[in-house]
């Protein structure tokens, strides 16, 4: 199963770069109806895993999420009114504090007795910044530069290296695995297989930056691509183990069965998620 998933998640991220690369320029609406679908599945899920008295209000999660994703486009697109300003970053974080505000005001609506309101709070805010905030560094690169080729080298770099180190650690492991990463989080995760799975973010990295994009590379040279497939690779590796503690924590094996034998949205987007604030910090 877990074979399945791993090249499942490629093929619907190869399948994305295609299209991608047709989306008309600057809009880019076929991203953006990718990215809200997937953020629609993924919050119904990462809500779902939650203890039912912990939930936060999915009236409340759900539109605040799509309203952070939303927020990356004003600033790219030409008739933007000026006043809202050139900042990507300045529409996503007053999207940002208002969902936040959004949390505490929906509990004082329902306010009763003493409970759990202060965890649905901090619960809203989480699901906001991780299924929101995260994918934003991943949405802006989408106008890397104003260059619509770059943007495509970039989106292609931030997604497909974390997944191909999932992969390519899930083969090594198998072949090689002897010592246990992390026991208790993940057990069939290997010091071996996390050597793999850097190797293989590596060799992505470097033949992505040097075919994909021609002449102007999207990471300046050999060395830079080698930190990147590094860091990119790692910090998915983080993605991975972090919706695997949150799926302990809730004693569940996955996300949701949205495809049976392959799981749900989050086991997927997991280790991009992670990645993608520094593939921002290297690309952008």
């Amino acid at each position: 199963m877990l074979r399945t998933r791993l090249w499942m998640g490629a093929l619907l991220i190869l399948l994305a770069a295609g299209v991608l690369r047709l989306d008309p320029e600057p809009y880019y609406p076929l991203w953006l109806a990718l990215l809200t679908l997937l953020s629609v599945l993924a919050v119904v899920e990462l809500r779902r895993l939650l203890p039912h008295h912990q939930r936060p209000p999915l009236a409340v999660v759900l539109p605040a999420t799509l309203a952070v994703l939303l927020a990356n486009w004003p600033a790219h697109l030409p008739e933007t009114p000026q006043g809202l300003g050139p900042d990507p970053w300045r529409h996503v974080s007053g999207v940002l504090a208002a969902a936040a505000l959004a949390a505490f005001l929906a509990e004082m609506a329902v306010f009763r007795e003493p409970g759990n309101s202060v965890v649905r709070i901090a619960l809203g805010v989480w699901v906001v910044v991780y299924l929101g905030l995260l994918p934003s560094f991943v949405a802006q690169l989408r106008w890397s530069d104003g260059d619509d080729r770059r943007g495509v080298a970039c989106l292609a770099l931030a997604l497909f290296v974390p997944k191909c180190c999932d992969i390519g650690a899930y083969f090594t492991g198998r072949l090689l695995g002897r010592h246990k990463m992390t026991p208790v989080l993940s057990p069939k995760k290997t010091w071996e297989g996390l050597a793999g799975g850097l190797a293989a973010a590596v060799l992505t990295a470097l033949l992505l930056n040097r075919f994909l994009v021609g002449r102007r590379p999207a990471l300046a040279d050999d060395w830079r691509a080698v930190g990147f497939g590094l860091t990119v690779g790692a910090a998915g590796v983080l993605g991975d183990l972090a919706e695997s503690l949150v799926k302990r924590d809730c004693q569940r094996k996955d996300a949701s069965q949205i495809m049976p034998g392959f799981g749900g949205v989050l086991d997927v987007i997991d280790a991009v998620l992670f990645a993608a604030p520094v593939a921002y910090w290297w690309l952008a």
